[in-house]
């Protein structure tokens, strides 16, 4: 009984940290694709994500120094690439051109099959039926969820926004073999990011800073800085160390359900009938991929089975 239990608070509270990073995720694609159609620059926008994580998290990356020993170097640059200023202005820059529902879509449904891929080639691992079927779920569900929004529009911004998920994916494979704390990993990244971002926010100018408001201003560095740059990183980060990266992964398919369901009360956007089916295939998905929700193929009795002619 101690034994099950030991294993199973660890992989229940992997989830729970999931779940947290999936309601900020919902609430981070809603603000940001807001602060890029007011026009404020994405250099800006990234400082806001990555300065104040950067101070709040300092004891962290200091300790540990922005390259860490015995991590591999490489190991270092694929996370801040893939969670880091690269990753941000590669998707900020798509979400110009693209409604955050599009958005949502094109990151959640494809960095799960981005870290599997990832995890297959690089890791070896070997996935289940249930797992399996639990990407097609989530591939079903995107195409539903979006419907003939996808082949529509600006497909050079959907681009970016769908390399921002091949990003996310090295992001999520580099901390799983890091070997780095959440916090240190996610502290390490704002550092590097915030010395990448000051010179290109330093050639926009104060300018369109001011332009913006302070409203908007106060509202990008919470949702950037704090939610998204400290609390979602860090319990992504904890939920990948309990569950695994292809698992842990799997949570982005959720941001854009909830996102439509957050819509019928807050919005009165009612979502259309193959949405809703999008919505319940989502949630399937993820249901398979954490195991809440099982795969049984039945097996015939070698007794019953045909004999050979």
């Amino acid at each position: 009984m101690s034994r099950n239990l030991s294993f199973s608070i660890p992989f229940a509270s992997g989830w729970l940290f999931g779940l947290v990073t999936v309601v900020i995720w919902a609430f981070w694609i809603v603000t940001t694709r807001q602060a890029v159609t007011i026009d404020l620059p994405a250099a800006w926008i990234g400082i806001f994500r990555f300065a104040l994580p950067a101070v709040v998290l300092f004891p962290f990356w200091w300790r540990h120094g922005l390259l860490p020993k015995g991590v591999d170097r490489r190991l270092v640059a694929l996370m801040v690439a893939g969670a880091g200023a690269p990753f941000f202005l590669t998707v900020a820059t798509g979400m110009h051109g693209t409604p955050a529902g599009e958005s949502g879509i094109l990151l959640g449904g494809s960095m799960p099959l981005f870290v599997a891929l990832l995890s297959a080639v690089v890791l070896g691992e070997r996935f289940s039926a249930s797992r399996l079927t639990s990407f097609a779920f989530i591939v079903a569900a995107a195409v539903a969820i979006g419907g003939d929004a996808l082949l529509s529009g600006d497909l050079v911004s959907r681009l970016m926004v769908f390399a921002g998920a091949a990003l996310w994916s090295l992001f999520t494979l580099a901390f799983k073999r890091s070997g780095l704390s959440a916090l240190a990993a996610a502290g390490i990244v704002a550092a590097w990011s915030t010395i990448m971002l000051v010179p290109l926010a330093a050639l926009e100018g104060f300018e369109p800073v001011f332009a913006a408001g302070p409203f908007v201003v106060a509202g990008q560095i919470f949702s950037q800085g704090i939610l998204s740059g400290v609390v979602a990183l860090a319990c992504y980060g904890a939920a990948v160390a309990r569950l695994g990266a292809s698992r842990a992964a799997v949570l982005s398919a959720l941001p854009p359900a909830l996102a439509a369901l957050i819509a019928i009360p807050v919005l009165g956007e009612m979502p259309t009938p193959v949405a809703f089916v999008g919505i319940v295939l989502a949630a399937l998905g993820v249901g398979l991929a954490s195991g809440a929700v099982t795969l049984r193929i039945p097996h015939r009795p070698a007794a019953d089975r045909c004999p050979a002619r």
